[in-house]
């Protein structure tokens, strides 16, 4: 059975309404407000938990129940696996991205989500993931 590639424009679209649907999720949810996180953080606010809720029932049907229900992936030929290793590497990154994530108040996600909304310091988080993500790839790149 041969499989028509797919069009370039629509994964383009699907990719850009995915970006503005998670975009809106985090604006709603005032993830994109460093002071929000912070609140959570300092567990004087527990309504990021339903965020979170939200997010690990969104991986848990695109990772287990999707692979099972389609025969293929949207746009995609077949499903792969996604390799997890907990190993020195990974905890030092989550130790890192957590004591950053506590230090902003953000994580990427919500930090390109704020600029969108005009929140225009997050340029100084935006600067350092650029930054960390250039040194882990210069200096970390595993072979």
């Amino acid at each position: 059975m041969q499989l028509k590639p797919f069009h370039p424009g629509a994964v383009f679209a699907s990719a850009c309404v995915s970006g503005m649907l998670f975009g809106f999720g985090l604006a709603w949810s005032t993830m994109v407000q460093p002071e929000a996180i912070l609140r959570f953080l300092l567990l004087h606010d527990m309504g990021l938990l339903l965020v979170m809720g939200g997010a690990a029932g969104t991986v848990l049907i695109g990772y287990r129940l999707l692979p099972r229900l389609l025969v293929r992936p949207v746009f995609g030929l077949g499903w792969a696996r996604h390799p997890s290793h907990l190993d020195r590497r990974t905890l030092f990154g989550a130790a890192v991205f957590g004591i950053g994530w506590g230090l902003s108040g953000v994580c990427p996600g919500p930090a390109l989500a704020g600029l969108g909304v005009g929140n225009w310091p997050l340029l100084w988080v935006v600067g350092g993931i650029l930054v960390g993500a250039w040194i882990e790839g210069r200096f970390f790149e595993s072979s």
